[in-house]
């Protein structure tokens, strides 16, 4: 009897928080695939916040990132590729400068994010430098070559089926008796 209320007990603790409700702690994984230059850049941001659309502009060397959130408490974490923007970064938060903490290394710019207001939220980030260590190279159409699986295998079908059919034919002929 002890067992069984034990079990339940733990059951219980157990799908309590699943049905909990969404807190400022919670992390919502979104990854922002740029294309520039040639070359493609993933700008992680794990944050409490949903990010519908970003953009970037090459020659202000800037990303805005569109932000929407329902609650008060925003926090997120960035980390941003260095080749891809990097030098001396500086954030505007609807247009008033903001001051995030950030952490570097030879690799990527980590930017921990912390700020108030709930619903549409714009965060555009310049760079000082962009594709540093890198060459701008021209974008190349890839045109996919279209292959008909039909066409490549048919002679393997036509094969396979004449050999059964010329299989069937000879255990045919070895099951008739001898005439005498």
């Amino acid at each position: 009897m002890k067992i069984l209320f034990l079990i339940s007990i733990v059951f219980l603790s157990m799908l309590i928080p699943a049905y909990g409700q969404l807190s400022d702690a919670t992390g919502l994984v979104n990854r922002l695939d740029v294309e520039t230059g040639g070359h493609n850049f993933e700008v992680e941001v794990v944050s409490n916040f949903e990010i519908p659309d970003f953009e970037f502009d090459v020659d202000e060397k800037r990303l805005t990132i569109h932000i929407n959130s329902g609650l008060k408490n925003n926090l997120g974490e960035m980390q941003i590729p260095k080749g891809f923007l990097g030098g001396n970064l500086t954030f505007n938060l609807n247009d008033q400068q903001y001051f995030p903490k950030i952490k570097s290394n030879e690799k990527i710019s980590f930017v921990t994010l912390n700020f108030t207001g709930t619903g549409n939220n714009k965060l555009d980030i310049y760079g000082s430098t962009y594709l540093s260590g890198l060459t701008e190279m021209e974008q190349q159409e890839i045109i996919p070559i279209q292959e008909d699986i039909e066409d490549d295998y048919s002679w393997l079908l036509i094969l396979a089926g004449s050999l059964c059919v010329s299989g069937l034919i000879v255990m045919k002929k070895r099951k008739k008796p001898l005439s005498k």
